[in-house]
This record gives C-alpha cells, sequence and structure tokens, in this order.
C-alpha cells in the first residue's frame, strides 16, 4: 500500500494534470476502491464503475486535497459518495454470496486452504450482509482499509463516540450470527 506522504506527493502532481502520476495513484488506489465498494453494493460492475468514477473525480479535484485527513480517507470519501448514489439509484440490495465468493480472488494456491477459505467467507459474508449498511461500512473501514475511528467518523460524518458503539454493535452482531452458524441456527440480525 503506498504510503500517505507518497500519495501525497502522487496528488500533488495529479493536480498538475501528470498522467504517469496519475496511473501510478491509479494502480494504488483503484483495488481498495473496489473492494470497498464490492463489500456495499455487491456487484461486480457497478462496483468498477465507482472506481472509475472516483478516479474521474480525483483526477478532476486533486487540486482540491487541503491535507486535513490522509490521502485514503480523501479517496474513499469521494467513493462513498460515489457508491451512495447507485444505492439510492437502485431498490434491490440483495446479492448471492456465492456470486461474490467467485468475483473475489484468493491468492493462496493450496486447494485444502481455497476451499477452507471460501467456506469461511461465505459465512462471515452471511453474517455481514445481516448488518446494517453503516455497521457494515464501519466494520470494512476500520478493518479492511485500517482506518482509525477518527477516519471513520470524519467520512461518515459522525461522532467518534458513533463509531465506537456501532463497530461495538456490529462485532457484537457479527459474533452472534456466527455462533449461530455454527450450530446450525439461521437467525437475523
Amino acid at each position: 500500500m503506498l504510503s500517505n506522504e507518497a500519495a501525497q506527493a502522487l496528488l500533488m502532481l495529479i493536480a498538475k494534470q501528470d498522467q504517469s502520476a496519475f496511473v501510478a495513484f491509479y494502480r494504488e488506489m483503484s483495488r481498495s476502491i473496489y473492494v470497498f465498494s464490492l463489500n456495499q453494493l455487491k456487484n461486480a460492475a457497478d462496483s468498477e464503475d465507482v472506481v472509475v468514477e472516483t478516479m474521474h473525480e480525483v483526477w478532476r479535484c486533486a487540486v482540491r486535497f487541503r491535507g486535513e485527513s490522509k490521502v485514503s480517507t480523501w479517496v474513499l470519501g469521494i467513493a462513498r459518495n460515489k457508491l451512495l448514489m447507485k444505492l439510492r439509484a437502485r431498490r434491490d440490495t440483495s446479492v448471492d454470496v456465492d456470486e461474490l465468493s467467485e468475483t473475489l480472488a484468493s491468492e493462496s494456491p493450496d486447494p485444502d486452504e481455497l476451499i477452507a477459505a471460501a467456506q469461511q467467507a461465505k459465512e462471515v459474508g452471511r453474517c455481514m450482509q445481516k448488518l446494517s449498511v453503516v455497521h457494515r461500512e464501519c466494520l470494512h473501514l476500520t478493518f479492511f482499509e485500517d482506518m482509525s475511528v477518527a477516519e471513520v467518523a470524519r467520512l461518515q460524518q459522525v461522532p467518534e463516540g458513533t463509531v465506537k458503539t456501532r463497530l461495538f454493535h456490529a462485532r457484537q452482531k457479527i459474533k452472534l450470527c456466527l455462533a449461530n452458524l455454527l450450530r446450525g441456527v439461521n437467525v437475523a440480525l
């Protein structure tokens, strides 16, 4: 992952319309944006659209970055706005977890590990789907994007205490869901 300082340097070059800097920035940031979007949208094509729309916005607005947050927080904030527009535009947010697991490739060459990881991901995915959008987003940003509570609070435009509460409740719901899945009980959260 690109350091914040390196990302800021690339962003300064992008603000001057440096295409090679933009290509490097795109390579470094597109995967994070895609995974973040896919976690919310559950659709590969829509997630790819969010990546393109976000990076287009970065190209157009790099000069507006003020350095008040990490570059990744700023970029994911743009992505969040783009994906919220997509969510508002459509009514059906259901997803087949099997379809989602096929979208994400594993780097593990061992077939047994792949099967175990796929089963675990499927179970966690089922539990994540039972969370509200804000709880799922908090978990994703904190655990997969390695953002601090303060950064998530800025991104979601809520107090840090609210983020902490959402994380607490999300963890409790995931824990309960996984425990119930292990016992063979399917309970709505």
